[in-house]
């Protein structure tokens, strides 16, 4: 295990998947990431990439090969170097090497550079690409927050909070793919109540977002988290059936469409990379 540390904010990390595991505040005495329990869900915050949600068939089809990526991709399943630390700040690396090769037919550099700030922490997905022809790819982020229930609070007293949507617009999943049915949720002053309900039919997919920072708070203290992102065309809200945590998950890249043709080239949101060229995305946690 891992581990950044500042006045404020401890973070915890494993090389697998570069996965962030733990972020606690010492002034709060509080743990902001899902504790990772298998019997819900046994993750924290994987790292989606090179696709993000499902293939149809869990393949696509490049240059007239059929290849097969399981839902949200490799890398979440993969050991990074750690390529540079501090006591505030730790760079992950993965390249591409005969495996990934053989299920994804590009050259990579895929960097993880997570920051302690004052209050939380900053993570910076950063993609390079190392050949002469284009890379495609899609690359998103999972974290899982916990939902601290107890005599005093139960996961409905617990809402999510936009600041910039009035109601909310999402994709249904169908079998792991994108429907083209929507439906609506209207918000109360930009809030959105939680309940485990929300997430029995898997995860909300917005494609319309219009938000760069949603909070989550309770009713009964004044402690919460601030999540900020900026650029990201799609984003997720997700829980495990019945588990006291919620996934706030931006993305560039979505799963398939019911429709879709399977060629990797016309997929939603792929994006292509130029040989030679850099590409980076971040968001943040705020915690109080």
């Amino acid at each position: 295990m891992l581990k950044l540390e500042n006045k404020t904010i401890t973070a915890s990390f494993s090389a697998k998947g570069a996965e962030l595991q733990s972020v606690y505040n010492k002034e709060t005495q509080q743990e902001y990431l899902w504790e990772g329990d298998p019997t819900f869900w046994g993750k924290f915050s994987p790292i989606l990439f090179p696709i993000v949600g499902g293939l149809k068939g869990n393949t696509y089809l490049f240059n007239d090969q059929k290849y097969e990526l399981p839902r949200h991709g490799f890398a979440r399943d993969l050991v990074f170097e750690v390529e540079k630390s501090s006591n505030h700040e730790i760079t992950f690396l993965l390249k591409h090497d005969p495996y990934t090769l053989s299920v994804y037919p590009f050259e990579f550099e895929l960097r993880l550079h997570y920051e302690l700030t004052e209050t939380g922490l900053r993570c910076s997905y950063r993609v390079y690409n190392p050949a002469n022809e284009p890379l495609l790819f899609s690359i998103g982020g999972h974290p899982a927050f916990a939902i601290h229930v107890n005599a005093d609070l139960k996961y409905e007293d617990y809402y999510l909070s936009f600041n910039r949507d009035e109601q909310l617009v999402y994709h249904k999943i169908n079998q792991n793919l994108i429907d083209d049915e929507t439906l609506t949720i209207p918000l109360q002053e930009g809030t959105l109540p939680l309940k485990h309900e929300l997430f029995y039919e898997d995860a909300l997919v917005f494609k319309s977002l219009k938000s760069n920072m949603i909070r989550i708070k309770n009713k009964n203290n004044n402690q919460g988290l601030d999540f900020s992102f900026d650029s990201f065309p799609f984003f997720g809200i997700w829980a495990a059936r019945d588990a006291n945590f919620v996934c706030l998950e931006p993305w560039c890249g979505i799963a398939d469409g019911i429709h879709h043709d399977q060629q990797l080239t016309e997929k939603e949101g792929i994006i292509s990379l130029s040989g030679d060229e850099h590409w980076s995305r971040s968001w943040e946690i705020s915690t109080y």
